[in-house]
């Protein structure tokens, strides 16, 4: 019985800590986490440069009785400044609403993750820029 009892208190300080094959499964799953950051990163980058474009745009025009016309240059011209790339100024969407313009940013971006596996992120901006 003595040995017996040794025996258990032996095995209770031997069984702490972490299996190697339980360390590599967590360090997968860290790692699939950590790629899908890095691929999305730069779409979410991008949006912020579309974003700031649109943001800018309403800053610029808001209140300063702006026509469709130089709504769609400033966007083209700071595109062409910020290095959007995704996107063009074509895209986005200038229409006359009730009391001045709506500016829209819609667009899907897909970035490649794994073999045929991708992530396909929907983005969506929007002002008014008003008269």
């Amino acid at each position: 019985m003595v040995v017996n009892s040794r025996y258990r208190q032996c095995s209770k300080h031997r069984q702490a800590g972490m299996t190697t094959l339980g360390l590599i499964i967590l360090v997968s799953f860290v790692g699939i986490f950590a790629f899908a950051g890095i691929r999305l990163t730069p779409v979410y980058l991008n949006y912020m440069k579309v974003a700031g474009v649109i943001s800018g745009v309403h800053k610029e025009f808001d209140g300063a009785n702006a026509t469709r016309s130089s709504i769609r240059s400033s966007i083209s011209r700071r595109f062409d400044i910020e290095s959007v790339g995704e996107i063009t100024a074509r895209d986005v969407k200038v229409t006359k609403v009730e009391g001045g313009h709506a500016v829209v940013a819609a667009y899907s971006h897909k970035a490649p993750f794994v073999a045929n596996v991708s992530f396909v992120v929907d983005f969506d901006k929007r002002v008014l820029v008003r008269r």
